[in-house]
């Protein structure tokens, strides 16, 4: 999306159920960025036990450009920038009322609830609710499953800015959270390689040459 430029932090945590009736909770928070033309910075980090004594390690940088169709996937432990084909296009914010989110569900058993608006982080989002019901014996459940998706999509920046997903399947919940988002155009050097990594272009990669044959002597 061009023209929204802004920096910001997601925090994600992911929580499972155990048997025992406890629960596992882990965090990571990670920074990213676009700029006015649409390229996209964003950190990978590990999780970490939500108990304030771990700090999460940034394990991935990655860089996309739309226009010229690269992105860039960076390893800080190998200072290593792998260059790949990036098939994601520019979309224009919507100039015909407030945009939605795509929706990837669709089908039997799938429901969207549209929860309204609310202002978050000075940003006005709209809210919807999904959810998809697996009927007994759909995927070898005993009985129905409820699975919820709820996000909080904000039309000025193209994102949501909360999103929580519930699957009973895996005991799992996840939450994830935009915050500290300043508006602005970033750091022009968040978009390009990190200095000192080696660059290695997987779009073509060598041919092989084929095995040579001896003659006979």
């Amino acid at each position: 999306m061009p023209n929204a430029p802004f920096t910001a932090t997601v925090n994600t945590e992911w929580i499972r159920q155990v048997p025992d009736g406890s629960r596992i909770t882990l965090k990571n928070h990670r920074t990213v960025a676009r700029d006015g033309n649409g390229r996209i910075y964003q950190q990978r980090a590990f999780f970490v036990p939500d108990d304030g004594k771990h700090e999460s390690t940034l394990y991935q940088i990655e860089i996309s450009d739309p226009t010229a169709h690269e992105r860039y996937v960076c390893s800080p432990a190998e200072r290593v920038c792998r260059l790949q084909q990036f098939f994601g296009s520019l979309v224009e914010p919507s100039s015909g009322g407030p945009a939605t989110p795509v929706r990837a569900g669709s089908g039997p058993g799938f429901t969207v609830e549209h929860l309204g608006t609310q202002t978050i982080a000075g940003l006005e989002t709209v809210g919807s609710r999904e959810t998809h019901l697996l009927e007994s014996g759909a995927a070898g459940n005993e009985a129905p499953i409820l699975e919820r998706k709820e996000f909080w999509y904000s039309p000025q920046l193209g994102i949501n800015l909360i999103t929580k997903r519930q699957d009973p399947r895996f005991s799992t919940e996840q939450n994830f959270e935009v915050t500290n988002i300043t508006a602005g155009e970033p750091d022009a050097k968040l978009f390009e390689p990190p200095t000192g990594y080696k660059i290695i272009d997987t779009r073509n990669p060598p041919e092989i040459a084929p095995p040579q044959t001896s003659s006979p002597d």
